[in-house]
């Protein structure tokens, strides 16, 4: 587990070096604030180092807010890829002062060797397409989601795609939560698509991941915002396609039953994969710790399911 007592640690994305060294990148924020409610508005990009998943090093944050420009106020959740190049890629979330935080934005910054971050020009990458998306408008939603960006490869080498927490532009105002998408054929010119997915019942499906487990292409995401008439209070989910490229029927998203987790992360742990997530609310207190890996299995009839953890080496 990570665990600061001087921050606040939520949202969390991994990444593994040439030497099986795991990188762990996550939000976080001073618990000097007090209030967790006021960490989103103080938010930058910490860093830690693993070799197994369950004891981390703190190394210099990853990213911060930039002086002035449209990511000057938090930097918020992303993926970190390599590049064919050999570069790291390192996409976040960005807002601004300058809309009081309220209009989120896509941004890029690039390492050679995962510790040392520079931002891609002023970093701005991906903005929002009104064609299908819902820009900022505040009779609608309280904010313009555009956010979390998950960026993996074309499973046919046509270039990279983006999955984004998004909104669609019509429809019932707690019900437009959608996966917004975006294509690129470098890592560094994107253009927007249609989303992947249609409204059905989420205002937002937040922190989206795609992954093969057990065979299957799942889309996990998560979400705080369920329309009331889709009648549950899951806060995780995942939904099966034909390929990683979807589309998703979130209509037919199935729950995972963890309720204090939230923004888990499918991460490939021996031979197998497991979720790390935080520890969200634990009666009625902000926790914000990261778990240690929580062993997961696809099942056909359930979706994705916890399974026991494998016992602690013994000594002798």
């Amino acid at each position: 587990m990570l665990r600061l007592p001087d921050h606040w640690v939520w949202d969390s994305w991994y990444a593994q070096d040439d030497a099986g060294q795991r990188h762990a990148f996550f939000l976080r924020a001073s618990r000097a604030l007090l209030d967790p409610h006021r960490r989103h508005r103080r938010a930058s990009i910490g860093h830690a180092v693993s070799t197994d998943l369950r004891s981390w090093q703190l190394v210099a944050d990853a990213l911060v807010p930039a002086d002035t420009g449209w990511d000057d106020l938090a930097t918020w959740t992303g993926c970190t890829v390599r590049g064919p190049d050999g570069r790291w890629y390192l996409f976040y979330t960005g807002v601004g002062r300058a809309e009081d935080g309220l209009v989120q934005r896509i941004g890029l910054a690039v390492s050679d060797d995962l510790l040392t971050w520079q931002r891609h020009g002023d970093g701005l990458i991906v903005e929002a397409d009104p064609t299908w998306y819902e820009l900022l408008d505040r009779d609608m939603w309280y904010e313009q989601a555009w956010r979390d960006p998950w960026v993996f490869p074309d499973p046919d080498g046509d270039g990279w795609h983006m999955l984004i927490t998004a909104r669609a532009n019509h429809g019932p105002a707690d019900e437009r939560g959608v996966i917004g998408h975006a294509t690129s054929p470098d890592l560094l010119t994107w253009t927007v698509q249609p989303p992947l997915s249609a409204p059905a019942g989420f205002g937002h499906l937040e922190v989206p991941q795609v992954a093969v487990v057990d065979g299957q292409p799942l889309l996990l995401f998560c979400t705080n915002a369920i329309a009331a008439g889709r009648g549950s209070e899951h806060l995780l989910w995942t939904v099966s396609a034909p390929t990683v490229r979807g589309p998703w029927d979130v209509a037919a998203a199935q729950p995972i039953d963890q309720p204090n987790l939230y923004a888990p992360r499918l991460v490939p742990d021996g031979d197998g994969w497991s979720l790390i997530g935080f520890i969200d609310h634990v009666d009625g207190q902000f926790v914000g710790e990261l778990t240690d890996p929580i062993p997961v299995r696809y099942d056909r009839a359930t979706g994705l399911v916890t399974q026991p953890a494998a016992p602690a080496p013994r000594d002798g």
